[in-house]
């Protein structure tokens, strides 16, 4: 159930990048990244999301594939793990993250609670890597 919700979030959010309204939505979060900023030099707002969407949508089709090809799950796992990881990190660059006007943190602000879900996600992320890796190793499939 862990694995393939962590598919269906991931490849949903993943199509998503392809609209015009996500990569809007997703700009301030990756501009405001002392890491990812950069990227906007390179890739307009749109082809950037749409390149990360790619990534979203491959890592999801390489978590489903766990039954068949643990090994290859794994990929996904370490690829989901990544893009959590950077997610995350908006949690401390983004503006807007805490909510002033109840005194900053813990209080989260929307952008925040938008954030957070990120950290259980990541757990699962971990948990299917270490399950995929598990399987190839004892050789079992499923």
């Amino acid at each position: 159930m862990a694995r393939y919700g962590l598919v269906l979030v991931i490849g949903w959010i993943g199509v998503l990048k392809f609209t015009a309204y996500e990569a809007q939505g997703i700009q301030p979060l990756v501009a405001n990244s002392p890491f990812m900023s950069w990227l906007y030099e390179i890739f307009s707002v749109t082809t950037f999301s749409s390149l990360l969407g790619v990534v979203e949508v491959s890592a999801a089709v390489l978590l489903a594939v766990k039954p068949w090809l643990p090994k290859v799950s794994a990929v996904g796992s370490v690829i989901s793990i990544g893009l959590f990881l950077a997610t995350i990190s908006f949690l401390f660059t983004t503006p807007g993250v805490v909510e002033a006007a109840e005194g900053g943190f813990p209080w989260l602000g929307t952008t925040g609670q938008f954030l957070i879900k990120d950290v259980a996600l990541l757990g699962i992320a971990v948990w299917t890597l270490g399950d995929a890796l598990s399987s190839a190793r004892s050789g079992r499939r499923a």
